[in-house]
């Protein structure tokens, strides 16, 4: 049987970096294929090639048997190729169907059509059509940026679709999705499966991969270093392959012994949070568990003075506080490291240097409300070294690095600024097992000068390993507080989905 895509030695370089070298890489109809690496690996590089995104230096790419240049992006979609990215590529203010058809808008029949108006019912009609075939119970004239990132991702999926695609790729596609979004998620992709499309599944969370994929690519470096079946794969194999050494325990908090109360937050109300009360102390590690959309990330904006409060009180260290925006927050020594940290953390087309300088520029003006290049350099360079931030140079533009680099300059970013506490939400989302654990090593240090944490997260080992105690929020509110020795898996959903 021959594979419907097939990529040989495969090269592409940037200014300074092999992004590939010579990887070979196919696929099936009616197999999910996952695509696993650390972040650098050059799996994104090799997706967009496949995507149309970026040519190829060097290599030959065959779809059915046939070879092809892929020219563009579009060139790619007419060859019935399309991507699914983790930054859902949909316009908000449009309707579902308008998206669906983007760019393809059925026209009215006669004279109107060559007019060029559009047939909103038959569009209409055959979105509504396409979204039963992924299972999406979606009204077709909503407004995108009323739903959900799961329903816009059932919007892309039958878009996909529509495009006739045999090959659909998606990039991180869970990670902004809560557990039973997963599941639904990866019934759409059995149900794929059995229409014969090929889907190449690329994810960090590989307990998600060995549950979907058939096969497993594993890159490391730019380079293709195995190819197994799920049946032949494990766990530590996997991650060994990844970063050429066993990663052992992948999540390693340091015991702290609990410090004095930081922070206490008393009936902190919002429009969607309601009554909230509790206390982070020094050196703890405060977990935060919940469904998408039970108030978590509304909760911690709220402290950190992004959204307005209707009521409630916080107290710093026993003094009560007023946070009625971010620069209170960080004058009172709290930092966020947000959830989407290329659109919320990051300013992109800056360095490196000028991203972790941002909340200490005014502590290194010189004369004239000049900046201190100098100081800044030392700064920048000495988080670099001390989070091991991989990066050519610290003038390099944080765009061009990978997501756990990324991450690592947001938080480098906070401890500039000499917190108390820091908030970090999804910390670890879209990075990989290696960048993972060198995170949940910079949170334990943290932990061990006495910093408070409060961490959001939807992996609940992740919550389980690294939290002393856990709130589960449902609706807004806490509904339960677990402490480290009395929290499991099971225990936490079924407070999370009401059902304890």
């Amino acid at each position: 049987m021959e594979p419907i895509i097939r990529m040989e030695g495969i090269s592409k370089a940037f200014p300074g970096v092999q992004a590939l070298d010579r990887v070979d890489f196919e696929a099936y109809s009616g197999e999910v294929m996952a695509l696993v690496g650390e972040n650098g690996a050059g799996k994104s590089t090799l997706m967009k090639i496949l995507s149309g995104a970026y040519m190829k230096d060097t290599g030959r790419i065959y779809i059915d048997g046939k070879r092809v240049e892929i020219q563009n992006p579009y060139h790619a979609q007419l060859l019935g190729i399309s991507t699914i990215y983790q930054e859902l590529n949909v316009t908000p203010n449009q309707t579902v169907a308008q998206n669906i058809f983007l760019g393809r808008e059925i026209k009215r029949k006669g004279i109107l059509g060559k007019l060029g108006f559009v047939d909103k019912k038959e569009m209409e009609r055959r979105a509504k059509e396409l979204l039963n075939r992924v299972g999406a119970n979606i009204d077709p004239r909503e407004l995108v940026k009323n739903l959900s990132v799961a329903q816009r991702q059932m919007v892309e999926i039958a878009k996909a679709i529509s495009l006739e695609a045999k090959i659909i790729i998606m990039d991180e596609p869970t990670s902004a999705l809560g557990p039973e979004e997963v599941e639904k998620l990866f019934e759409i992709i059995r149900q794929l499966k059995e229409q014969g499309i090929a889907i190449i599944f690329i994810s960090h969370r590989l307990e998600e991969v060995f549950k979907i994929a058939d096969r497993i690519t594993i890159l490391r470096d730019g380079k293709l270093v195995g190819v197994m079946s799920k049946d032949e794969a494990t766990f530590d194999k996997v991650i060994y392959l990844m970063v050429n050494r066993p990663l052992g325990d992948m999540f390693k908090k340091e015991e702290v012994s609990k410090g004095k109360p930081i922070l206490d937050v008393k009936n902190l109300k919002s429009a969607i949070i309601k009554d909230v009360s509790f206390s982070l102390y020094e050196g703890e590690i405060l977990g935060i568990a919940g469904l998408v959309g039970s108030g978590r990330t509304e909760l911690v904006r709220l402290i950190f003075g992004a959204d307005p409060k209707i009521s409630g009180e916080i107290y710093l260290n026993g003094e009560k506080i007023e946070i009625k925006s971010p620069e209170d927050a960080v004058k009172h020594g709290i930092g966020l490291v947000p959830e989407d940290r290329q659109n919320q953390g990051l300013i992109l087309k800056m360095s490196v240097r000028e991203n972790i300088g941002v909340t200490i520029i005014r502590k290194i003006l010189k004369f004239l409300g000049f900046i201190d290049k100098n100081k800044l350099t030392e700064i920048a360079e000495n988080f670099v070294k001390r989070l091991n931030i991989k990066t050519p140079s610290i003038f390099e533009r944080v765009l061009y690095l990978s997501g756990g680099n990324q991450q690592k300059v947001v938080l480098a970013k906070w401890l500039a600024s000499n917190p108390k506490i820091l908030i970090l939400d999804e910390p670890t989302r879209g990075i990989d097992v290696g960048a993972k654990a060198e995170i949940h090593a910079i949170m334990s240090q943290l932990a061990k000068i006495g910093i408070g944490i409060i961490m959001i997260s939807s992996e609940i080992p992740e919550l389980l390993a690294m939290s002393d105690r856990i709130l589960v929020m449902s609706e807004g509110k806490v509904v339960v507080e677990l402490p480290r020795s009395e929290a499991t898996q099971e225990k936490i959903m079924a407070y999370a989905s009401g059902s304890y």
